[in-house]
């Protein structure tokens, strides 16, 4: 199972059962789902290098320690973020651990708000570790089509491209500038019954009248005759002159060619792919009825990547591949900006525009730390300050073990102040009071 968005899995190993049930509380009201875990022996069993979160491990236990605890969980997993806590201070110990590769150490007594930063920061370091080992795994994966993602819309051209690619039907091929329209029609071509004859592209879009002539020629490479019993793909059929769309209706309804100064036609065996963009209205106006109707015996649509974002990876990855084959370069380490940018760009090129952006990630030509969104930006002086006081009243709160009064003394404002102040930091001062005593345990 896998935990929401925004929310951090965290296994929970404190022999105390009253800490594990106090913690557990604790952060599961901050949003984050726990898995709490009384002996080590447990945690050691259910953890290991798939774990999509963080641990937070007492030290001083019965049986496997916590230290214990963390060394074989580093066999597993040396990237998987531990927390340790305890009761005894120890500033060798927790020097050495840090040193071999202990994510934090916590003191007890601390204030929650630390345990809790650090929770949140050693979930986002392990959320790009997991993103990275995502990212190399599926670069080097072998792809079973070249139609990448699980998305219904893909899931569903993969399905009929076996049975497609053996008619002899015409298909219409619509979509957005970069969806792949050309790759699904030469997929058509190659998993058919025609990949041993020629597959000829031709660009409708502001043809030259010499390679117009050409096409209907009775020779010549870009001549309809040189993929007889193949393929034609017509490129923006939508944009293509009426000149040029009146001659192709011809060829379409009686397949065959009538090249200037022929006096018979050239019989011709040849399944046309047509291609047209953006959207279907368009097509429809765009296409003489006589040759639309002729032409779009099948229509497919391309979806826009924006309309199958959970394709986004498996995509993005896919070409990262290619990129570090063919150049013979590492696949270079995900960013929280890199990653934020595949999340919330609108990709108007669509995978086209996505390919550009794998080849400048692995050629190190990205500049997003600054300016991709939905990265928060660093907190300002407001937020800091805020920041401040916050953990000054809860450490004064689990000081006084929930005396309120105590607290109000030791921090030295006005009780009017104080409770001004909670208000506006959103302390949860019941819950805080209610759990002061465990808490200046931990």
């Amino acid at each position: 199972m896998t935990a929401e968005p925004n929310t951090t899995r965290i296994a929970l190993v404190e022999d105390d059962h009253d800490l594990l049930h106090a913690v557990t509380q604790y952060l599961t009201l901050a949003g984050h789902e726990v898995v709490p875990f009384a002996h080590a022996p447990d945690a050691l069993a259910a953890l290991d290098a798939e774990w999509d979160g963080v641990v937070v491990s007492d030290v001083r236990m019965p049986g496997i320690t916590g230290i214990e605890l963390f060394r074989r969980l580093r066999e597993k997993d040396a990237e998987l973020p531990v927390i340790l806590m305890t009761g005894h201070g120890d500033i060798a110990m927790a020097v050495d651990l840090l040193k071999s590769g202990a994510w934090d150490f916590l003191t007890k007594p601390f204030a929650p708000e630390a345990l809790l930063a650090a929770v949140e920061r050693a979930a986002r370091a392990r959320s790009l570790v997991l993103d990275n080992r995502r990212l190399k795994a599926q670069a080097t994966a072998d792809q079973a089509s070249a139609l990448i993602g699980e998305s219904a819309a893909i899931t569903r051209l993969r399905a009929m491209l076996p049975a497609l690619a053996d008619s002899d039907l015409d298909v219409l091929i619509e979509g957005e500038s970069g969806t792949g329209k050309e790759l699904f029609a030469r997929l058509l071509h190659r998993a058919g019954k025609r990949r041993r004859h020629r597959c000829l592209s031709i660009s409708c879009a502001g043809l030259p009248d010499a390679l117009e002539d050409e096409l209907f020629a009775a020779g010549g490479q870009a001549s309809m005759l040189s993929a007889h019993r193949g393929t034609l793909i017509l490129d923006d059929l939508d944009l293509a002159s009426p000149r040029l769309q009146a001659r192709l209706v011809h060829t379409a309804e009686e397949r065959a060619l009538r090249p200037a100064g022929s006096k018979e036609p050239i019989p011709l065996d040849l399944r046309i792919v047509a291609l047209a963009g953006t959207n279907a209205r368009r097509a429809e106006e765009s296409i003489v009825p006589a040759l639309f109707y002729r032409i779009a015996a099948v229509r497919l649509t391309m979806p826009a990547l924006r309309d199958r974002r959970e394709d986004i990876p498996a995509l993005f990855a896919h070409h990262v591949g290619l990129v570090t084959t063919r150049l013979r370069q590492p696949i270079p380490p995900m960013t929280p900006a890199v990653r934020d940018f595949l999340r919330f760009h609108d990709w108007p090129g669509n995978v086209r525009e996505l390919a550009h952006f794998a080849e400048r990630f692995v050629l190190g030509l990205l500049d997003l730390d600054s300016a991709a969104p939905g990265l928060a930006a660093q907190p300002g002086l407001t937020e800091r300050v805020e920041a401040f006081e916050r953990e000054a009243i809860i450490d004064a709160v689990i000081a006084a073990k929930g005396e309120i009064g105590k607290a109000i003394a030791a921090l030295g404002i006005p009780r009017k102040t104080f409770y001004n102040r909670v208000h506006k930091l959103g302390i949860d001062l019941p819950g805080l009071r209610r759990n002061s005593e465990l808490w200046a345990r931990i």
